[in-house]
């Protein structure tokens, strides 16, 4: 029988476990290459994105001469944007139930994994190579639809995924740093530990409230271990 770490490989099919571990990490694939770039920290991400969205944005203005009005009204609109996209492709792709095999893995790959191993912190940001292929294909479509408008629109959405992707790190890796903030994490890990089927908002609980899959955060007495255990609450002493 395969142990924890081999699990994911050779348990693809599943998005329902019998254990979800707090430690350790899916193994994806068994060539180490490309199972090395299922991995990444967010300052590699960040790293590639922000001169994008600079260049982006400069080109905004002195190539296409659009005014600084504009390209901050369209800049923010496509953050706006991103928490839209974030919350359906969370919830329809994300977690999309297929019915072959191949489209399980699939699933297992993209998200699956992460669901089975929430904490591995290799895996809460999207890969380099897949994640450059996704922002080409994106930024090709909304060129399409946006013309010119879309070299101030797309760098507003690249920096609303790098928020959401740092946001998802900091859930899973940190306490809360404000009280404010608590009602965020605690609806990303009822998403993990209760139920999966609610609680697709990460960076904002925006779009659960306006669909109605938000969880009832009053209800903190229910399942009180776990609630515990997801509100990182410290041990007294």
């Amino acid at each position: 029988m395969p142990n924890a770490s081999e699990a994911g490989f050779f348990y693809l099919c599943v998005m329902h476990f019998d254990k979800i571990h707090n430690k350790g990490q899916a193994r994806l694939f068994k060539n180490p290459i490309l199972e090395a770039l299922t991995k990444t920290h967010p300052l590699v991400i960040w790293g590639m994105y922000i001169p994008v969205i600079v260049y982006l944005l400069y080109l905004s203005g002195k190539r296409f001469e659009f005014r600084t009005q504009t390209v901050l009204l369209v800049f923010l609109s496509g953050m706006f944007f991103w928490s839209f996209f974030e919350y359906m492709a969370h919830r329809f792709i994300f977690h999309w139930t297929p019915k072959t095999e191949s489209g399980k893995k699939i699933v297992y790959i993209l998200h699956g994994n992460h669901h089975h191993y929430p904490r591995d912190r290799q895996r809460l940001f999207m890969p380099p190579l897949p994640s450059l292929i996704i922002a080409s294909a994106l930024f090709g479509t909304m060129y399409l639809i946006l013309g010119n408008y879309a070299f101030m629109f797309f760098p507003g959405f690249l920096l609303g995924y790098l928020i959401y992707g740092s946001m998802h790190y900091a859930i899973h890796a940190w306490n809360p740093p404000f009280k404010w903030m608590k009602p965020l994490w605690r609806n990303h890990h009822l998403h993990h530990y209760k139920n999966e089927h609610q609680g697709f908002g990460v960076s904002s609980t925006l779009w659960d409230h306006v669909f109605g899959t938000m969880f009832d955060l009053k209800k903190e007495k229910e399942d009180k271990e776990k609630v515990k255990e997801i509100m990182f609450e410290r041990k007294k002493s």
